[in-house]
């Protein structure tokens, strides 16, 4: 019995620690477990990274769906907009402002006027009012994050598709696009939101958002991340959502603010290599206004108890601080560089002066520029305008080379029919270029107006082409009677010289200048076909004449009778190009 119970105490003590080293092994694990889980909640995983990439990835796609949108509907008609409402200082803002806030994208307006000013469309003073105005427009993205639209955005984005493929309206589709890209915009904004809220429990992260606080470190952080993803929007929103967390005070968040506006400057330097000097100077005036404002305002917060006033504006809610401190930077700096904003033109002129280096002996467009970005808007206008420009460089040089290949007829030089057969190939080089950049532009999304326009332009170059070929033929002519030993009789001489006045007087009459009247173009380009057609009867019946007389040698009357064609071909190519004109106008 005794044996009995000391094998129980035994057996109960061995069970005792059995016990407590199972209990240990399981709290060990507890704790192994609790600290795992907290290293996971710590930190952004894959997935979420992933996410705050999709996030991105939709808040850009649908800037970009506002800003094809946008230019889908206006087109063309974007320039004449921007030329009659940035007639004065107040108006430029104001249209800075509205095309800013439609397409929610300071850089994608800038990068316009960058075209724009590169093209001739407006002058370097009338961009600076709509830069002013786009960086106040571009506050409305992060008031509108403010007020929580990504709740109904879906409905946004739903409604656009719908419309779009239900209505069969071109403009209904195009406006659409607009509320389906700002739809998207938002469930991107919010999809990033969301991916951040692991960081507010990471330390690490913690630790480095406490350098924040030295104003350098903030604005260099805003600067470099908003030019690597190249939108203030993207970025100022992405600065809302960690504010929302808790991880960014206010403190902190107004220098990464001031960094943000200078970073989205990146996008429209890209956009302005290699343009001209005037389109560069665009981006030193929006670099200008960025750089002041952020200056100014980082001494108004260390000198001043402006972050507790804008705390105090909307207490308990740092997304609306931030969009706040966004919107009162924007227009305090508008309305201090306002008046002087002619001044910033002639720093930028001073900073990037005119070239003085002249380069037209080689083969190059002039006008043409590629246009090439990440934002539709104001291309279509900026690459009609470029097209028109170059086509009327390439008319002048048409015309010169009629002029030249009579004079070379009166009194033949090889100097001269060198520079002739030059200016041909020039000719040639600038139908083969403007013909290649005119199929990249049918290739991209356009308008129905403005594919029309752009056709037709197609059309213009290659009768302009063919009528420097046969201003060519004349030219070649004057060789031929040099080396034949031919010559004309002063009558014939002033029969060719009427010729070529009423092929240069219609050639003058289809100039493409704006605001033109392509009904009236079209009559006069008619009465002046009709009129060398006639010409040219009347001109070959009498040197039918000449020759049976014997006044005219038979190779002589020959090449005169080749010369009256080749002048009623330009006619006939002159009156083609006017009815393009018309075509393009209805």
């Amino acid at each position: 019995m005794r044996c009995a119970r000391i094998k129980i105490v035994k057996f109960a003590r061995k069970r005792d620690c059995c016990d407590t080293i199972c209990g240990s092994l399981v709290s060990s694990e507890k704790i192994k477990y609790k600290k795992r889980r907290k290293k996971e909640k710590d930190t952004m995983g894959i997935t979420d990274i992933l996410s705050l990439l999709g996030g991105l990835a939709l808040f850009l796609y649908g800037m970009h769906m506002m800003s094809n949108g946008l230019e889908a509907a206006a087109g063309n008609r974007m320039k004449s907009i921007l030329e009659k409402l940035t007639s004065n200082r107040i108006k430029g803002v104001l249209v800075g402002a509205v095309i800013t806030a439609v397409i929610q994208s300071s850089s994608a307006t800038t990068v316009m006027l960058v075209g724009f000013v590169n093209s001739g469309l407006m002058t370097l003073s009338q961009a600076v009012w709509v830069i002013m105005g786009a960086n106040i427009g571009t506050t409305i993205t992060g008031q509108l994050i403010a007020l929580d639209i990504s709740a109904i955005a879906p409905i946004f984005a739903i409604g656009g598709v719908a419309a779009m493929m239900f209505i069969k309206n071109e403009k209904v589709h195009h406006i659409s696009g607009i509320f389906s890209g700002l739809g998207i915009l938002f469930m991107g904004m919010a999809m990033m939101g969301d991916a951040m809220v692991p960081l507010q429990d990471s330390q690490t992260f913690i630790n480095f958002m406490t350098t924040v606080e030295n104003p350098l470190v903030g604005i260099l952080i805003g600067a470099i991340f908003t030019a690597i993803i190249q939108s203030s929007s993207a970025s100022v929103g992405i600065l809302q959502a960690l504010a929302a967390t808790g991880m960014v005070p206010l403190s902190s968040a107004v220098y990464i603010l001031f960094g943000q506006n200078i970073g989205t400057c990146i996008t429209a330097v890209l956009a302005s290599i290699g343009m001209k000097v005037n389109a560069k100077r665009t981006t030193v005036i929006h670099l200008m206004f960025n750089i002041f404002g952020s200056i100014l305002f980082t001494v108004i917060c260390m000198t001043t108890p402006f972050v507790s006033w804008m705390e105090a504006l909307t207490p308990g809610n740092p997304v609306a601080q931030i969009a706040n401190v966004h919107t009162t930077f924007n227009i305090v700096t508008t309305l201090i560089l306002l008046p002087f904003g002619n001044v910033m033109a002639r720093i930028a002129t001073q900073i990037l002066p005119d070239s003085k280096k002249e380069d037209d002996g080689d083969y190059r467009l002039k006008y043409i520029t590629r246009f090439e970005s990440n934002y539709a808007i104001g291309s279509s206008a900026v690459a009609l305008s470029q097209v028109r420009d170059e086509i009327e460089r390439m008319r002048d040089m048409v015309s010169k080379n009629i002029a030249k290949a009579y004079d070379v007829l009166i009194q033949y030089n090889e100097k001269d029919m060198e520079k002739i057969s030059e200016r041909e190939t020039y000719i040639d080089y600038l139908n083969r270029e403007i013909s290649e950049y005119i199929v990249s532009l049918i290739s991209n999304e356009k308008s129905t107006e403005d594919s029309k326009i752009i056709n037709g332009y197609y059309a213009v170059i290659g009768n302009l082409e063919r009528i420097g070929d046969h201003a060519m033929n004349l030219a070649g002519y004057a060789k031929d009677l040099k080396e034949w030993n031919l010559s004309f009789s002063d009558v014939a001489l002033e029969e060719i010289e009427e010729m070529k006045k009423q092929c240069l007087t219609a050639l003058d009459i289809v100039k493409n200048e704006e605001g033109s009247d392509m009904t009236q173009v079209l009559f006069e380009a008619s009465a002046a076909e009709q009129k060398i057609d006639d010409l040219r009867d009347k001109y070959f019946k009498k040197q039918m004449q000449r020759m049976k007389k014997g006044k005219c040698k038979p190779q002589s009357g020959i090449i005169f009778t080749e010369m009256l064609t080749d002048f009623e071909r330009m006619g006939d190519h002159v009156k083609n190009i006017a009815q393009q004109y018309k075509q393009m106008s209805e």
